[in-house]
């Protein structure tokens, strides 16, 4: 049954569909290795704290990879997704690829696009988003993040990939301000 149908009539119904978390998933550019330097991981890290700081999103887990990063978010009160979404990537491309200018990088040339819109593009168009309207399917997305770097070999254990939040789930350790945990 879809959820959406399982609670059509509700009163709270427009308030309901807007409050589930969210499954995303953000690749760079031809799945280049972008975000290979902590530096630009940080970058995303910082905009997360930002916005969690913010109460525009409460961020449940995310991995941090190479040339990709995943998200289970919520976002908070009357703020849209698509909103919050565009504000992250284009302030965290913008970023990066002020990075990449003032150090003259090669990087930067294969990041050219020259869109209309654009000269340069860090991150591919239209992110994969799921919405996680069950537990059953939030905590297999949720052991699917933790896992990406166990599955890519960079770690034998979620939990000592540094750019994740496994750490929080399996040793209780918050090592990031802006993560929540699922439970409460």
């Amino acid at each position: 049954m879809n959820p959406k149908n399982k609670i059509k009539g509700n009163a709270m119904n427009k308030e309901i569909l807007k409050s589930h978390p969210e499954f995303i998933t953000v690749t760079c550019l031809n799945w280049k290795p972008i975000l290979m330097e902590d530096r630009f991981k940080n970058i995303i890290i910082d905009s997360l704290s930002y916005l969690s700081g913010a109460k525009r999103v409460s961020v449940y887990a995310f991995v941090i990879m190479s040339n990709h990063f995943h998200l289970i978010w919520q976002m908070i009160g009357d703020h849209k997704k698509e909103d919050v979404q565009r504000d992250l990537l284009k302030f965290t491309g913008q970023q990066i690829l002020k990075h990449l200018r003032n150090e003259k990088s090669e990087l930067q040339n294969e990041l050219l696009v020259q869109a209309k819109d654009r000269k340069y593009q860090v991150w591919e168009r239209n992110s994969l988003s799921i919405p996680l309207w069950s537990k059953d399917v939030f905590l297999q997305k949720l052991e699917y993040v933790h896992h990406n770097p166990v599955r890519a070999g960079l770690c034998q254990y979620p939990e000592d990939y540094t750019y994740s939040s496994a750490k929080f789930y399996i040793k209780n350790e918050k090592d990031w301000d802006f993560l929540v945990h699922y439970a409460g």
